[in-house]
């Protein structure tokens, strides 16, 4: 599919999308990073073009983060021509680099896997006509469907479960239309490729461990002395790691990383600037762990971990499953996490030693029962952590958290 065939790209958060707490109250799940890039950047790729806007939930209309796209109210048109493709399906980053862009010249289906990710539209719809029934389980085929390689996201652990074969995948795609830089101070072992961006600062004394998958550390990252990165890693722009052992991971912009940390994804702008495991685990953005804050990621009967969702308590079928950090959260020194925790958006906790498996957004305090957070207290706080990025907390995304905030009170009563 040409760049010139496209009106414009949509994304669309589909109902099984918008239970994806706790990070869908406070952002689309296209603005999440799956292996080593966001969804939404992914599709860009694909079509070519930068996406124009996203039909999600109202609670998200004033969602402002560099580069996001727009929500959608119900009454704008979207073109003819136009992609709307599925938040939830995470494209190959292979498909662009083949320049296939996915869509047959005649296809107006887009099939990943057994069903429909994205779709080109022959006329002018309403974004209010965009509903789940567009991208069923084989809804086509032949000539008004083309295939597509990717990844379904069924669930929120999946971005978990399927981290380190997306990491493999991704890397060297990403790899490739990069300037490389030099890693002559690390020591280097193991047969996978590493890849190192202009930029990038390597320090004496560290190992990159090629051993098991690919490491990729991009522009303005530094990598500090007796650390050891472990592939397949992606350790993203700006980033810093100041010690330990950082294993398959995908550590997002301006992240700061001490300490263990295993199979899990920082999202990007968080810190884990102080010791303490995380595994298996999800950072949203915007997150400040506190020092010794620990995750657990394996139960001690080595069974699958159960994880709390809008729907009730279910089964991951991970054997390896540690928390879903939301966006803004904040833990207190020497915080325990069990297994299959879950921490909502704008949770400030501490004091306690164990925290339950399921944290409500904007709760504070150190032990159940957990005050709502003031709202302009929150505001402040994530106004002082953003400033320390150079980050300005608009007005616009102050309304943002603002309504998340309301969510989370109206879901107390």
């Amino acid at each position: 599919m040409k760049r010139e065939n496209v009106a414009a790209l949509y994304l669309y958060e589909d109902s099984a999308a918008r239970a994806f707490e706790p990070f869908s109250l406070t952002r689309p799940v296209c603005e999440l990073m799956a292996g080593a890039e966001i969804i939404r950047e992914r599709w860009q790729r694909i079509t070519g073009t930068i996406a124009a806007g996203f039909i999600g939930a109202a609670h998200l209309a004033h969602f402002d983060e560099p580069g996001a796209p727009r929500w959608l109210t119900g009454d704008e048109e979207i073109p003819a021509g136009s992609v709307i493709a599925n938040s939830r399906f995470v494209p190959s980053l292979g498909v662009a680099a083949s320049g296939q862009r996915g869509f047959a010249d005649e296809a107006t289906e887009l099939i990943g896997g057994d069903a429909v990710c994205a779709v080109r539209t022959k006329i002018a719809m309403k974004a209010s006509g965009v509903s789940d029934t567009l991208f069923g389980a084989g809804r086509s085929g032949g000539s008004r469907g083309s295939t597509i390689s990717g990844r379904w996201l069924g669930d929120v652990w999946d971005l978990i479960g399927q981290l380190g074969d997306q990491l493999a995948e991704d890397i060297p795609h990403i790899a490739s239309g990069i300037s490389a830089g030099q890693t002559e101070d690390a020591s280097v072992i193991g047969t996978f490729p590493v890849y190192c961006e202009t930029g990038a600062r390597v320090e004496p004394f560290v190992v990159l461990d090629a051993t098991a998958g690919p490491i990729l550390i991009r522009g303005g990252a530094t990598i500090s002395s007796f650390s050891r990165i472990v592939g397949p890693c992606y350790i993203g722009p700006s980033a810093t790691v100041m010690g330990d052992a950082v294993r398959a991971c995908s550590i997002g912009e301006l992240c700061k990383v001490r300490g263990e940390i295993s199979n899990s994804v920082m999202l990007g702008h968080s810190n884990k600037g102080h010791t303490g495991f995380v595994g298996h685990s999800y950072v949203g953005r915007w997150v400040n762990l506190g020092a010794g804050t620990t995750t657990s990621n394996l139960k001690n009967t080595y069974g699958n971990v159960q994880l709390w969702t809008p729907d009730g308590v279910r089964d991951t079928g991970l054997q390896f499953l540690g928390t879903m950090f939301g966006d803004h959260v904040k833990t207190g020194i020497g915080t325990m996490l069990t297994t299959g925790t879950v921490l909502g958006a704008g949770a400030n906790v501490y004091g306690a030693s164990t925290v339950p498996k399921y944290v409500a957004p904007f709760a504070w305090g150190s032990a159940e029962p957990y005050r709502l957070y003031e709202i302009e207290k929150f505001i402040a706080v994530a106004r002082r952590m953003m400033e320390r990025r150079h980050v300005e907390l608009t007005e616009r995304g102050r309304k943002h958290l603002a309504t998340a905030h309301a969510v989370a009170g109206e879901r107390r009563t």
